[in-house]
């Protein structure tokens, strides 16, 4: 059925196909019926295909049939040929996704403000947003955006050039350590972050040259300013060494000044960061698009806490959806934005202080051994609820004492101030201390000698050796005999990093978890909440400026005690917390004001207090009293 075509220096197979009476083709090389009317090639075989009538008469034999009325093939035609169809065979295996083009992948860095403070540029707290991106973005094009976002969500940011900086405070140019241009994939590879850790600051040009300016000034002594070495600068720092053979006293005074410097170096690295800083990195890990649900009673805060966070599906880095049940056991409306869960976890660092699990002053509570929250795990639960409140932007629980966050981040220092609450014991360790003669002190230590003994601390003490020997009784009685529990207190402090991260940053974030005397004053709150004001020469605006009169006298007199609320009230009213939390404030508190009602309203998702348009600041008070006292935590949104 084949003939055989002989052309140039090669040859080529080629079949005679038939057309069928009910329509289609059919190759006998093949030995199946064509699906295409008429293929000039076998879509089976490959072989050119002639019809029988080209050929001649198909009653013929095949030997006899003469080829010079048909039409003569190529070699180049076949190869184009099944080029094509492979090309399709690969698109129909890929499928739809083969034919669309290929997305550029988007990325997220962080974007920060810089300010001039206290004479050099130094990031602005709680301006620090996230930005998508492409990874090829240019320094102008990542400026632009930068600066678009950060007006778009700051609508106080000053007018003007900007420039794009590094954390260290330098301009975006080229790449650190090289003479490329700067691309955000090429600065990923060079520092070895991951997108989401990297951070760039814009800047006003001015505030830029302004401290460019006063740098090169040196009429006066400058101050003392102890840098950081960036993690830029680390390449181009060489190891110290002794470039000559020195005496003794020579050896102790170099060695002394390096002692010295480690110590300046430790100092700086400590006081240069911030908490939020610090927070901020450790909020990274987080995964927003999933979350933990919490079902939660104010009149039983830690019950709904426990079981909250026991449930199996509870996890640290999701985010927490706090749904609140009202005093009359209805289900409150409304998703969790920020203002449930701040308002939650402000509750439930006010229910954890008062768990049996630590003693001592309401201002310095300290772990206790309890053999039933021991069975129940409850030391590693509220180690892991402080974590879990100061990552997701919780308030700090500020009621640890400094002699257990000391044991707990490693130092050493022990404060012997006795604020046992056991009165026996505290009774015994005062006459211990004002014992005059040493008779009348070896006396009061045998007549209590098994307490001491118990500490193992029972000998012969001189009088001036009592203080030493209380601050080892109190050091045995606090830590040493609740070790056990403590370290399971900080297995659950170890949620997040957060404990890694303590232990590294103690002076910075050890403060966070002791008592601070300092209480919040009228003129943190009324810089704080910035007003959304109508425009100026309108009579909205008048009404506007008059009620942030009243607003300012209102916070005088709750910091003053002379209103049925105190500053905190007000705060928890509007934000869910008594307090900024170490984490900072998110969204930025705003005032607006209203004309329909004449009590405050207030969303805390947002952040957001809506003062009451009153014609009297007398009025203005009562009604800002009357709502604040009756909203139960959430307020009105």
């Amino acid at each position: 059925m084949s003939a055989l075509f002989v052309f140039g220096t090669g040859s080529y197979s080629a079949c005679s196909a038939f057309r069928l009476k009910n329509g289609g083709m059919f190759c006998p090389s093949y030995g199946k019926k064509l699906v295409e009317e008429s293929p000039n090639f076998c879509s089976g075989c490959g072989e050119r295909l002639y019809h029988a009538s080209c050929i001649g008469d198909t009653s013929l034999p095949l030997t006899s049939q003469t080829t010079s009325n048909c039409p003569t093939p190529t070699f180049s035609t076949f190869l184009e040929y099944r080029k094509k169809k492979n090309e399709e065979r690969q698109k129909f295996s890929e499928g739809r996704k083969g034919l669309k083009k290929k997305e550029k992948r988007k990325v997220q860095i962080n974007v920060g403000l810089m300010t001039i403070k206290k004479g050099g540029l130094k990031p602005y707290r709680g301006k620090t947003i996230f930005l998508t991106t492409d990874p090829d973005a240019t320094a102008t094009s990542l400026l632009n955006q930068a600066v678009k976002k950060m007006k778009d969500f700051n609508k106080d940011l000053k007018d003007g050039p900007f420039l794009l900086l590094y954390p260290d405070g330098t301009e975006v140019i080229t790449v650190p350590g090289t003479q490329r241009p700067f691309t955000l994939e090429a600065y990923k590879a060079e520092v070895g972050k991951p997108y989401q850790r990297i951070t760039v600051f814009i800047c006003l040009k001015s505030d830029f040259e302004d401290v460019g300016e006063n740098s090169d000034l040196s009429d006066s002594d400058p101050e003392i300013v102890i840098k950081r070495p960036s993690e830029f600068d680390l390449a181009d720092t060489l190891p110290w060494e002794l470039q000559h053979e020195s005496s003794p006293l020579q050896k102790a005074a170099e060695y002394e000044v390096l002692g010295i410097l480690c110590l300046l170096m430790k100092y700086n690295r400590d006081t240069n960061l911030q908490a939020h800083g610090i927070i901020a990195n450790l909020a990274l890990e987080l995964d927003h698009k999933k979350f933990s649900r919490f079902n939660i009673s104010r009149s039983a805060v830690w019950d709904g806490a426990v079981r909250g966070f026991r449930r199996s599906t509870y996890s640290d880095n999701y985010d927490m959806f706090i749904k609140f049940n009202d005093d009359a056991g209805s289900f409150e409306e409304g998703l969790d934005t920020g203002g449930p869960r701040r308002e939650f976890l402000t509750l439930l660092m006010g229910s954890l202080r008062n768990r049996p699990i630590f003693d001592g002053p309401p201002e310095s509570r300290y772990l206790v051994y309890n053999s039933r929250a021991a069975r129940q795990d409850e030391y590693f639960l509220a180690g892991k609820m402080i974590a879990v409140s100061i990552v997701h932007g919780g308030p700090a629980p500020h009621f640890l004492s400094k002699n257990l966050v000391n044991h707990i981040t490693g130092n050493q220092s022990f404060s012997a101030t006795v604020d046992v609450q056991d009165e026996e014991i505290t009774k015994i360790l005062h006459q211990v201390l004002k014992a005059e003669s040493e008779e009348s002190l070896h006396n009061l230590i045998l007549q209590n000698s098994t307490i001491f003994q118990t500490a193992g601390c029972l000998r012969n003490v001189k009088p001036f050796e009592k203080q030493a020997f209380v601050e080892e009784y109190l050091r045995w009685y606090i830590l040493e005999r609740n070790q056990s529990v403590i370290q399971r207190f900080k297995d659950g402090l170890e949620s997040l990093n957060f404990l890694s991260a303590l232990q590294q940053n103690s002076s910075v974030l050890a403060p966070l978890l002791c008592f601070s005397a300092k209480a919040l004053t009228a003129s943190e709150l009324e810089s704080m909440f910035r007003p959304d004001l109508s425009p100026a020469g309108s009579n909205k605006r008048h009404k506007e400026v008059l009620t942030l009169g009243f607003w300012a006298d209102y916070l005088l007199d709750c910091e003053e005690k002379a209103t049925a609320v105190c500053l905190e009230d007000l705060m928890m009213f509007a934000t869910g917390l008594t307090a900024v939390p170490p984490a900072g404030m998110t969204p930025p508190p705003r005032i607006q004001f209203l004309s329909v009602s004449p009590f405050p309203v207030a969303n805390t998702c947002a952040n957001t207090l809506k003062l009451p348009i009153c014609d009297s600041y007398s009025i203005f008070k009562a009604n800002m009293d009357f709502g604040i006292q009756n909203a139960p935590g959430f307020g009105c949104s």
